[in-house]
């Protein structure tokens, strides 16, 4: 797969649409889910850490807050736009324990058993094969070492649920991005299946209830993520006619609190 034209486009498609994420850091909820992240996993002074898909680096920057001088963090990613936001976030912290380093998270090369911790925030849903990367993760950690994850249940985000509906009837059959991580036995077999034990999953409902004219405005967004691209294919008549559709369903969701858009989030622990 990863010698595949196919892989190699894709690649390049995600790193450009992270690239144009400026407003990433903007918000609440990526800040939140990643301080979140740090908070359960306890980090202590000291630990050498490898923060994958790292983005502006909200989860490395905290980290090597708490590793301090001690310690030292390396938060890779393959989008070099949200590196530079990252990296000027380093420079006006004055840190010098981090690096963040252009590179795929699935062709890493780290030496066996080189960090006490793994994290990653987010990101799975973007990788073409989780259980293989996973084990290769874990060759990077030192025996002991921990691996913390923040994924989410098959029923998050109600934009992607109301999307896959719509796209069957065009014919395109859209995966669910967090069917993996769908539920907390599927989160504990997957980390089994890498080789972790000592599995630790804290569950949090992140949700809340969203107005339909702020999800109305998701549509562009979601045509420029690479995991609908396919969606993105259809011709322009097909592509009005399906965001019609997308408005129309979630129309039909509003109540009086607003449109509810479910975040069951799983905080996921394993150690080697």
């Amino acid at each position: 797969m990863k010698n595949n034209p196919e892989f190699a486009d894709y690649k390049r498609k995600l790193a450009t649409y992270f690239d144009s994420r400026t407003n990433y850091d903007r918000g609440e909820f990526h800040p939140k889910i990643a301080h979140l992240l740090i908070k359960y996993t306890k980090i202590v002074k000291g630990q050498k850490v490898l923060d994958i898909a790292t983005g502006t680096g909200l989860v490395a920057i905290e980290a090597a807050q708490l590793v301090g001088l001690e310690g030292r963090v390396i938060g890779v990613d393959i989008s070099p736009g949200m590196l530079n936001q990252g990296r000027s976030k380093i420079a006006q912290l004055g840190l010098k324990n981090i690096d963040l380093i252009q590179t795929d998270a699935e062709v890493l090369n780290f030496s066996e058993n080189s960090f006490d911790l793994i994290l990653c925030c987010s990101a799975l849903p973007y990788l073409t094969n989780i259980p293989d990367v996973l084990r290769h993760w874990y060759s990077f950690l030192k025996p002991g070492g921990k691996i913390g994850l923040c994924v989410f249940a098959e029923t998050a985000f109600i934009s992607g649920i109301v999307l896959r509906k719509v796209a069957i009837n065009y014919g395109v059959e859209l995966p669910n991005w967090n069917e993996i991580t769908g539920n907390e036995q599927k989160c504990q077999a997957l980390l089994v299946a890498a080789g972790f034990q000592d599995i630790e999953i804290i569950t949090k409902q992140l949700g809340d209830y969203l107005a339909w004219e702020d999800l109305a405005k998701t549509w562009q967004s979601i045509l420029r993520n690479p995991l609908s691209f396919q969606l993105a294919e259809l011709d322009d008549e097909q592509l009005e006619k399906a965001k019609e559709a997308y408005l129309s369903e979630l129309k039909f969701l509003e109540t009086n609190q607003g449109i509810w858009n479910d975040i069951t989030t799983f905080f996921v622990f394993g150690r080697k």
